[in-house]
């Protein structure tokens, strides 16, 4: 008999929606085990184009990086990579410490999963810029944007392990201080 919610990308964004409005439900659509964690990686090969487009568009506005092009994407590259697997790796072990290890892999499928809608959020910010609104609108728009993906966050990893609130925030916590310090060493091979 087929599972009722195979690993698809199509049940990853629906998913992702579903978290994105606050509802646990979500859930039903990721596929248990290792098998539903490998797949939900493809998320960060759909979420690859909005990064390759928000770069392209950042040195259209601002010029070409210091250190050209081609070793910019490539530490971009590098980057991006690295954050989807250090995170990955790092909330295996934090799950374990939590008593939560036999459901990271569903968890971390949610995660991944629910980074479309953060990416899907970059998009919008890029609205305000350009339609030529004052600079606060869009910094307005970006803090909001921060304040939500935090919650994004915290929601799917409470729903996702069944922990309380407190420990949720750990994990939040980790990918933070794991997305800037590889956004610094990524800023400082592209030459930002």
């Amino acid at each position: 008999m087929p599972a009722l919610n195979p690993p698809s990308i199509a049940n990853g964004i629906a998913a992702a929606l579903l978290f994105a409005r606050g509802k646990a439900v979500g859930m039903a659509l990721i596929a248990p085990g290792m098998e539903g964690a490998r797949h939900s990686f493809l998320a960060a090969a759909v979420c690859l184009p909005v990064l390759l487009a928000l770069r392209i568009f950042a040195w259209s506005a601002q010029g070409a990086p210091p250190n050209g092009v081609v070793v910019s994407l490539a530490g971009e590259l590098v980057g991006y990579t690295l954050g989807w697997v250090a995170f990955a790796l790092a909330s295996r072990v934090l799950a374990q410490q939590a008593n939560r290890g036999g459901d990271w892999p569903r968890f971390i499928a949610a995660w991944n999963w629910s980074n479309l809608v953060q990416y899907a959020l970059l998009i919008v910010l890029l609205v305000p810029s350009l339609l030529g609104l004052p600079g606060w609108v869009g910094n307005a728009l970006g803090l909001a944007a921060v304040g939500y993906a935090i919650w994004l966050e915290w929601f799917v990893t409470r729903v996702a392990l069944n922990l309380p609130g407190v420990t949720a925030a750990m994990f939040v916590i980790l990918d933070l201080a794991l997305g800037l310090f590889i956004g610094g060493v990524t800023a400082r091979i592209s030459g930002g």
